[in-house]
């Protein structure tokens, strides 16, 4: 087995809770009395641009929340969606450490604004060498594009490299890649599952 050089990790669900997924757009739904099946309908029509920087934070909710007069402000409903953003320590901590002794960077499907307030607000890049994140590339998980580029990027070989993720269908799209890969459920059996692959954790 080649040595594990480059760790490149999903973020929602892995490091940090997800920022804008159904469990975050439900709260949404009962914080501001919204209609979920409207706002569900209107949200899956342009998350794809949304996730890939092709739609502002503004236009989004241009047309998901403010195309009809609300009770509640613009700025109102993004500091509730900024809220929803937590850390996840232990995954932190291991990432953390292990910064020190590998490449380290993200592939994950995120919308600019919403990335780059948590790269700041959790410090992701005092640890992280690169982001591979949708609205900077275009490309979203699991397309086979979106790994490509990351090993275009960091210069790796995908036998060099190792994604994380909670979600089967991107450790999928990865391992179709060439990369080896954990599936994340806890951050005991990420431990585990990175050393049984030989990386130092």
């Amino acid at each position: 087995m080649q040595k594990i050089r480059a760790l490149l990790w999903d973020v929602g669900g892995v490091l940090l809770t997800n920022a804008w997924d159904h469990e975050e757009r439900d709260q949404a739904v009962e914080r501001f009395l919204l209609s979920k099946t409207e706002f569900e309908d209107r949200h899956k029509e342009l998350v794809p641009r949304f996730e890939e920087g092709r739609l502002t934070f503004d236009e989004y909710l241009d047309r998901v929340i403010f195309y009809q007069p609300r009770t509640f402000s613009r700025e109102e409903f993004k500091q509730f969606m900024f809220s929803l953003s937590k850390p996840k320590p232990q995954s932190l901590e291991l990432a953390r450490a292990l910064s020190a002794k590998y490449f380290m960077g993200t592939i994950n499907n995120e919308s600019r604004e919403l990335n780059e307030y948590r790269i700041r607000n959790f410090g992701l890049a005092e640890y992280f060498d690169v982001f591979v994140s949708s609205c900077y590339v275009a490309l979203r998980k699991p397309d086979q594009r979106i790994y490509k580029l990351a090993l275009d990027l960091t210069q790796h070989t995908p036998e060099e490299c190792c994604f994380i993720d909670d979600r089967p269908a991107n450790i999928d799209g990865a391992a179709k890649a060439g990369f080896a890969t954990v599936l994340m459920k806890d951050p005991q059996q990420l431990r585990r599952d990175l050393q049984a692959l030989g990386v130092d954790a």
